[in-house]
């Protein structure tokens, strides 16, 4: 169990899945205390991410699962969409009672991001809400494909919004993941070491502002380093039932002793 670097949320009962950078699917539910607040996960599986033939991936470098997003149809989840990075691709699968499975589907994305193979490519994938002007698109952001600007290289996978775009991190870190708020404002996770601890930054970008040929730039949310943080690299966004909107990150121990896993949830205020 570690290596967590993807999360969404797959049902209203707090289940939720993730992916490892070690190619598992890790699913569970997260289940609250009475003030509201995470109390543990339960019902955990752990199974092989498989590739389009249905086998288990066979080596490590088809393995490094870095970013999970959920496929909604007609609101309900149907299935996910997993980015990778080194053998730099994407895929979809099925979900069985909130359990991502089945063989992978290959998604058709630009070649300069499938033949960029490196750790630092493809680091975050989510599909904007039905409130986003680009409702169902996918944004692809990767880590360390750089513009001539020194902006991060982006994509936008849709039937009327597809192209390039980027996205200017902030100073000491990078993205590490997104995820589009039900406004269809996008939130963006950075990650980066401030004195040899890691260092965290959420960034908020109007809805209006993702769309090809963009450069993206947010306005900060949240920022910390050390203490209660570790190397944040997964976001999701869910609404609990009573309505209130809520924000999960998870961080990513690389299977070291001295790092943790973690997860933390934060209330969005009105």
């Amino acid at each position: 169990f570690g290596g967590l670097s993807g999360i969404g949320f797959v049902g209203t009962d707090g289940r939720l899945a993730m992916v490892s950078d070690r190619g598992n699917f890790v699913a569970g539910q997260l289940i609250y205390d009475e003030a509201g607040a995470p109390l543990s996960l339960v019902g955990v599986t752990i199974e092989p991410i498989r590739n389009s033939k249905g086998a288990e991936l066979p080596r490590a470098y088809a393995r490094d699962a870095e970013a999970l997003a959920v496929i909604e149809r007609d609101g309900v989840p149907t299935g996910v969409r997993v980015g990778f990075e080194n053998l730099t691709r994407v895929a979809d699968f099925n979900l069985e009672n909130g359990v991502p499975r089945g063989p992978a589907r290959e998604v058709t994305i630009p070649a300069w991001l499938s033949d960029t193979r490196t750790n630092e490519t493809l680091e975050a994938v989510c599909i904007a809400p039905p409130a986003s002007p680009i409702a169902g698109s996918t944004l692809l952001l990767t880590e360390g494909v750089i513009t001539g600007d020194g902006a991060h290289s982006a994509y936008l996978l849709g039937r009327n919004d597809r192209g390039p775009l980027s996205y200017r991190s902030g100073n000491g870190t990078n993205p590490t993941d997104c995820a589009f708020l039900p406004n269809g404002d996008l939130l963006v996770l950075e990650r980066g070491i401030a004195f040899v601890n890691f260092a965290a930054k959420l960034f908020r970008v109007p809805a209006a502002e993702v769309k090809p040929g963009a450069q993206l730039q947010g306005e900060l949310l949240f920022e910390g380093v050390g203490g209660d943080l570790d190397n944040m690299e997964g976001l999701a966004v869910h609404t609990l039932p009573g309505g209130e909107t809520r924000i999960t990150m998870i961080s990513d121990d690389n299977f070291n002793d001295w790092q943790r896993t973690l997860l933390l949830e934060f209330t969005l205020a009105d």
